[in-house]
């Protein structure tokens, strides 16, 4: 019998092992912080656009001491550090991102309650926070069903939907602050405006919510309703980053770029939604200049036809490739 022939491939680049460490001139990152560590790891893999370069030096903390650690290792190495949950509401450049990224998550995703109080880890997604409180009988946060992000990011953010913000039902928040103490900052302090926390310079690791007990009932017809809005509403099956721009007063931005004509406007892998104007989604390998290229259009025709300068909701972050 012929001896079986070898299948031969096709002539190609040898696959490029990951790094094993920081790039040359970056100090070594302590691998003995709980968590998930890697190396020039693909932000698009990390973000709801799935678009992004890739990070440096990439951490999932296991415990708020273990991202206590990692913004003290950067802060004492003068490494660049961005703080990102399920990578909503941000646009990572083509080039990445040269520092250190941590990703609140597995690990700081923890979720209690004891008569109404909610405590309720960074890390959680906030549309299993509004189902998971509205099956328990409990309203508040039931209404942010369709907000992409964690539950840190909607703190940080003061995410809202449909009338309802998260600083309505907000006790305190648990933050790692610029001077490295993990404490409870109560409601009170925090200067909470539309969209906007005040929060800047401080990581949000956890928060405390008192939520008013609701029949369960009533809370699920309304959560069928809610999603099916958003279904109907928004391009919730494609890749994109949530609304780019904030709404002006008495108008939306979505409504505004609509009758500027640019539905379906599209550069390279990048469209503006012809459900929603106000999302830019990501058709196929989207980059991150594709996007922008659009939010330029967006922004100059709005302009030039109403006056009025659009302001961005999503944050533009890291470099240019």
């Amino acid at each position: 019998m012929a001896a079986p022939k070898k299948k031969v491939g096709r002539p190609g680049k040898k696959a490029e092992a990951a790094p094993k460490g920081p790039p040359k001139g970056m100090a070594s990152f302590p691998e003995d912080l709980a968590g998930t560590l890697k190396y020039s790891e693909p932000l698009g893999r990390h973000t709801t656009y799935r678009i992004g370069g890739p990070a440096s030096i990439h951490f999932v903390p296991a415990s708020n001491e273990a991202a206590a650690g990692a913004v003290a290792w950067a802060r004492e190495h003068k490494v660049p550090y961005l703080v990102l949950g399920l990578g909503s509401n941000v646009l990572i450049r083509d080039g990445g991102f040269r520092g250190l990224v941590i990703k609140i998550g597995k690990g700081l995703d923890a979720v209690s309650h004891r008569a109404g109080t909610w405590k309720v880890g960074a890390g959680l997604p906030m549309p299993l926070l509004a189902r998971k409180t509205a099956e328990e009988g409990f309203g508040g946060v039931h209404k942010l069903i369709g907000v992409p992000g964690s539950v840190g990011g909607a703190v940080f953010m003061n995410a809202g939907a449909h009338g309802q913000d998260i600083a309505s039902v907000l006790i305190s928040a648990t933050v790692l602050d610029p001077k490295g103490r993990i404490v409870d900052k109560p409601k009170k302090e925090i200067a909470f405006t539309y969209r906007r926390s005040g929060l800047e310079g401080y990581v949000v690791l956890g928060c405390a919510l008192r939520l008013e007990q609701e029949e369960p009932e009533k809370l699920k017809s309304e959560l069928t309703m809610l999603l099916r809005k958003r279904r109907e509403g928004t391009p919730f099956d494609q890749p994109c980053c949530g609304s780019v721009f904030k709404n002006p007063e008495e108008t939306s931005a979505g409504r505004l770029i609509d009758r500027c004509g640019l539905k379906g406007r599209r550069v390279g892998g990048a469209e503006i939604s012809k459900v929603h104007a106000n999302y830019i989604v990501n058709v196929g390998n989207a980059s991150a200049d594709d996007v922008l290229k659009l939010i330029d259009i967006a922004r100059t025709a709005v302009f030039k036809e109403f006056g009025i300068e659009l302001e961005l909701e999503v944050k533009v972050l890291g470099e240019p490739k």
